[in-house]
């Protein structure tokens, strides 16, 4: 029987919230050879139907199980656009884990170029240029349905203008597979 990552990732996610803030919580059993491998997650965190705080990676550098708990740590305690999580908020927020493919280098030559290589709701996209840096999960086209529109607020993001370009700048995209715990 295949079993469904969400039922894993989102209560290690949890336990690892419920640790941080001195809650005695049990780390599920993690017995699934895939979480021993690299992976990149983020960890999102929502309350009273709001944002309450997003942390992630875009690289696998470390085992996915390792990954998706330090995320949710600091997504808890360490987003900086937010106070940290209290133990009384801990049981009505909501967990998302997100977990990310491999990045793809896209061809920056010009902006048209890049924008043919991004689809609507499938790919998440990552900017860096110099110390400017920016990442839009897939889940920002509900706010920004066409790719220019995407890509312009994802500069804007990054705190460069919309309408920048420079070739040498760095463009990935990427796929992602979700689990909320709301429908696991």
């Amino acid at each position: 029987m295949l079993v469904n990552p969400g039922h894993l990732l989102l209560p290690l996610a949890r336990a690892a919230i419920s640790r941080a803030l001195g809650r005695d919580l049990q780390t599920p059993a993690v017995d699934a050879a895939w979480l021993h491998t690299p992976g990149a997650a983020f960890v999102t965190l929502i309350r009273d139907g709001r944002l309450r705080g997003r942390r992630g990676t875009l690289d696998a550098v470390r085992p996915l199980h390792d990954d998706v708990t330090a995320n949710a740590i600091e997504a808890a305690l360490r987003d900086p656009c937010f106070k940290p999580l209290t133990p009384g908020e801990l049981a009505d927020t909501e967990i998302t884990v997100t977990v990310l493919s491999k990045p793809e280098t896209l061809d920056t030559s010009s902006e048209a170029a890049a924008l043919s290589g991004i689809h609507p709701g499938i790919h998440g996209l990552a900017l860096r240029y110099g110390h400017h840096h920016g990442i839009f999960l897939p889940e920002a086209w509900a706010d920004h349905a066409d790719p220019a529109d995407f890509l312009a607020h994802l500069k804007y993001r990054a705190g460069l203008p919309p309408d920048f370009w420079d070739p040498v700048m760095e463009l990935r995209r990427y796929t992602v597979a979700c689990w909320r715990e709301t429908e696991s």
